[in-house]
């Protein structure tokens, strides 16, 4: 199920429901968005500072 707008999950949550949020919002599961991200910060890059701007930034669900 996709959604209209980006929001973080609260059903599917770990730390911020950023990676859920994301994972709904392309159709993908969300332990493979977590598993994508993790090996992505094996990789040089601001990929930990773009989580938390993107925990800050996307609205919570309010469902």
């Amino acid at each position: 199920m996709t959604t209209a707008t980006l929001t973080r999950s609260r059903s599917n949550k770990v730390i911020g429901g950023v990676c859920a949020g994301l994972a709904e919002k392309v159709g993908w599961k969300p332990k493979t968005m977590r598993i994508a991200f993790v090996l992505s910060c094996l990789l040089p890059g601001p990929q930990f500072l773009l989580y938390i701007v993107l925990w800050a930034i996307i609205p919570q669900r309010d469902y």
